[in-house]
């Protein structure tokens, strides 16, 4: 289904695999009077298509892309038109609000992930933001969900750093923990002082840091020893 509408500021498509979300979605954007609705699709598949069909100049800006569809779902979609045509920019718009498809979402390369309850007016909003000034936006539980995300990546990355390090490396950060120099812990693990240097030189590289205090504080934090 094309729809055309003269004269408006910003290119945009819907993808939603039920008839009546496309167009109620469109007559309510259409009601700002800022968008102009190059072209409705049903599935990934179908978007994919369409999109092949128009020259470049003719594209979309920004597209609103439903999650769970048939044939090929948004996120799918997402991802190979974003390798295909990366001046593409991607909102979700979707009852859905569970980690995963948030994650697989932003990986795939989209640019905002809005809920289908929100106001028409942030729908508009978050349009705007994309286009204009490259933004993110996210409805507020979502944004919520992306910072717990962030946070426990963050923690499973460390977690990940810590757990490279040998077991060996690991006796002598004790020691580090423990307040003692590089004398002290090599009589303590019958190694030579220049064994235990090489060994934090080796731990300090792993770790990404430069220093004692840097080492024993990620140690501590993340209860390696």
């Amino acid at each position: 289904m094309w729809v055309y509408i003269c004269n408006m500021a910003y290119r945009i498509a819907i993808v939603d695999d039920k008839s009546q979300n496309r167009i109620s979605l469109s007559e309510k954007i259409n009601y700002s009077g800022e968008v102009d609705i190059v072209f409705m699709a049903r599935n990934g598949n179908d978007f994919l298509e369409q999109l092949k069909s128009l020259p470049q100049a003719n594209h979309p800006q920004l597209v609103l892309m439903d999650i769970d569809m048939p044939q090929m779902n948004g996120i799918e979609a997402v991802r190979h038109s974003h390798n295909l045509y990366p001046h593409i920019k991607y909102i979700m718009l979707t009852v859905f609000d569970d980690d995963d498809k948030l994650f697989d979402a932003i990986q795939a390369g989209a640019d905002g992930y809005l809920l289908k309850e929100e106001r028409v007016d942030m729908i508009v909003n978050a349009i705007k933001e994309v286009i204009e000034k490259e933004g993110a936006p996210m409805s507020p539980s979502i944004a919520r969900k992306a910072l717990n995300l962030l946070t426990s990546t963050r923690k499973e990355d460390n977690k990940e750093v810590g757990t490279s390090l040998s077991d060996r490396e690991l006796d002598i950060l004790k020691g580090l923990v423990r307040g003692l120099d590089y004398k002290k812990i090599a009589e303590e693990l019958f190694l030579s002082p220049y064994t235990v240097r090489t060994h934090i030189t080796n731990i300090y590289d792993k770790l990404h840091v430069t220093s004692k205090v840097q080492a024993v504080t990620l140690a501590l934090k993340n209860k390696w020893v």
